[in-house]
């Protein structure tokens, strides 16, 4: 398992008779941009659950750095969720919800977490937003700063939950922009679930297409072939409109 980030044999979750997950097997290189790609029920948060420890395994050997997901030191993880799922009511400013990435406690913080904190939401755009409520962020700005939040400890494995879901086509290629450069300058490993095959296709450096059990794991070129995607989502449309969505360079 040397250079692997994550390493996955015969992975089953069950939720009662539910099989979420079945038999999965892979290997995810450190340093590498994994795309998660499905359609709804596929098992992809359960995926991501199942490496942040939030969600237990029926069978299979589960390692991240060669540990079990409940060993590894959080500081090792991040982890954005989607922004949909969040309250803008609560009332925070952005540098308070980068604080929580520390060590998730939200009171006063020293002088030196304070600068953690700006140097993060530096590194992703977003240092002027650090003392505005989260109720006055636009679905970017937000998204900016839930990225602040997850690499504000330099993690070794970040993962992403449909991370452009309510943000607009610029704010999404900005947030594209933001992940590869910060992955280029860290190394880090990341995982992404997204619902885009366009994305899924010019960001990743590798696709995990799931629908229960997995459909295909390599470049994205390979895990997203015709016969791969009809497998996963049944018919798929008109297969010029396929081509066009795998081949373009927009």
């Amino acid at each position: 398992m040397s250079g692997a980030a994550v390493h996955i044999e015969h992975l089953t979750v069950r939720y009662g008779d539910y099989k979420a997950l079945d038999d999965l097997g892979l290997e995810i290189p450190e340093g590498s941009f994994v795309a998660i790609v499905g359609p709804n029920g596929a098992g992809k948060s359960t995926f991501l659950k199942v490496l942040l420890a939030l969600t237990s395994v029926n069978s299979g050997v589960v390692r991240i750095f060669s540990k079990a997901p409940a060993d590894v030191p959080a500081q090792w993880i991040g982890y954005v969720p989607q922004i949909k799922t969040m309250d803008r009511r609560f009332p925070a400013l952005a540098i308070e919800l980068v604080f929580t990435g520390l060590d998730r406690r939200w009171p006063w913080r020293t002088r030196i977490e304070r600068q953690r904190a700006l140097e993060a939401l530096e590194q992703v755009g977003a240092l002027h937003l650090a003392d505005r409520s989260l109720g006055k962020l636009s679905g970017g700005e937000l998204q900016r700063v839930c990225l602040a939040r997850a690499i504000v400890r330099r993690p070794r494995l970040v993962m992403l939950d449909e991370p452009a879901t309510g943000i607009d086509a610029v704010g999404e290629a900005d947030m594209y922009h933001l992940l590869e450069a910060y992955q280029k300058e860290s190394h880090a490993t990341f995982l992404m679930i997204t619902h885009d095959w366009h994305a899924a296709t010019h960001h990743a450096d590798l696709v995990l297409l799931l629908n229960g059990r997995q459909i295909s794991f390599g470049p994205p070129q390979v895990a997203l072939a015709e016969d791969n995607l009809r497998r996963a989502y049944g018919h798929i449309g008109h297969r010029h409109k396929l081509k066009f969505l795998l081949n373009s360079n927009d």
